[in-house]
Formats: C-alpha cells, sequence, structure tokens
C-alpha cells in the first residue's frame, strides 16, 4: 500500500493507506490496516469457536470453557476481551454475591456468528471429503 502523509476520512493507519474498494474504508490485505486484527479475533481457532459457542445464547465464564473444549482459562480470557473491544462479545457482570458475569453477542457479533457458523456447518458436512483427501496425500507421500 501507499504511503500516505495525511488522514484522509479515517483511512490511514501508521502512516499507511487504508482503503479498498471505493464503497469499503478498510482493506484486510493492508498490513497496518485494523480489520486484519479483528479478522484474526474473529477466525483464530479461539475466537471462531467463542463466537460460535456464543450464538446459541448467553454464557458464563465456565459454561463457555466447557463448551469450547480444550481452551485454557487464560486464552479464553484473552479471546473474550479482544472480542469484547472489537465490539463483538458484551460483557455483563451481575451485581450479586458471588459474582456472576455474562457473556453474549452483540447484533455485529450475531452477524459473524452467522457468517462463520455457515463456514464452521460447511467444513463439518465435508468431512468425509477431506477424511479421503489426507488418506491419499498420506499414502503419496509417506513420512520419512
Amino acid at each position: 500500500m501507499e504511503s500516505v502523509e495525511t488522514s484522509t476520512a479515517g483511512r490511514t493507519v501508521d502512516g499507511q493507506a487504508c482503503r479498498g474498494a471505493e464503497d469499503l474504508p478498510f482493506d484486510v490485505f493492508a498490513k497496518a490496516c485494523p480489520s486484519r486484527e479483528t479478522l484474526g479475533h474473529v477466525t483464530g481457532r479461539w475466537g471462531s469457536l467463542t463466537v460460535g459457542a456464543l450464538y446459541e445464547g448467553p454464557c458464563r465464564f465456565n459454561e463457555l470453557r466447557r463448551r469450547v473444549d480444550g481452551v485454557s482459562e487464560k486464552m479464553l480470557s484473552q479471546t473474550l476481551h479482544a472480542l469484547e473491544r472489537d465490539g463483538i462479545v458484551h460483557r455483563e457482570a451481575q451485581p450479586v454475591n458471588p459474582p456472576r458475569v455474562d457473556y453474549e453477542l452483540t447484533p455485529l457479533g450475531r452477524r459473524v456468528a452467522e457468517r462463520l457458523l455457515a463456514l464452521i456447518h460447511l467444513v463439518e458436512e465435508d468431512m468425509p471429503s477431506v477424511m479421503a483427501a489426507r488418506e491419499r496425500y498420506d499414502a503419496e507421500h509417506p513420512a520419512g
């Protein structure tokens, strides 16, 4: 991307142009564009699984951790913080004893989850083809 000295309608990040098509102000392919970071938060392993799990409805932290099998407490916490900062997840602390914190998707988060879940379902449905491709590949490329 070209380097620019002045910001144009919020489209410049760290001196780098951040623009796509005429109607799109951000370009995820530009290294300095903030949309790339958000895409990473949403499509990373824990981000996509967390967003997908929250599509089913609000969850408490430990419920979410059980649903997203294999995620550590630290990783889930970091993921939730990033998604909350991006406006995809809403965190609500209830003023009760013991403390209760609920997480749920924002309207933006629901739109993102719908698209992610379509991809997740596609992958799940096509796993027999993936498994067959892996077997063929492994037969043609023995380890060693």
